[in-house]
């Protein structure tokens, strides 16, 4: 369990430092969008540097008139 648990934290360290490097925590967070993306980003680690590049798009419902 504990090799696990360290395989685990060392994937998500890499894909925060993949996020980091493509400049997602600069500035606020200002829709759902950019936070999913940084979030895909952080899980999909070490992926990130065999050419995925995860994006979520989303909408979310516009207030009616």
């Amino acid at each position: 369990m504990r090799i696990g648990s360290l395989v685990l934290i060392v994937w998500l360290v890499i894909g925060a430092i993949a996020a980091g490097q493509r400049h997602y925590y600069s500035g606020s967070v200002t829709n759902c969008a950019k936070a999913s993306t940084i979030v895909v980003t952080i899980l999909a680690g070490p992926l990130n540097y065999f050419g995925i590049n995860p994006k979520i798009s989303c909408r979310t419902p516009q207030p009616s008139k």
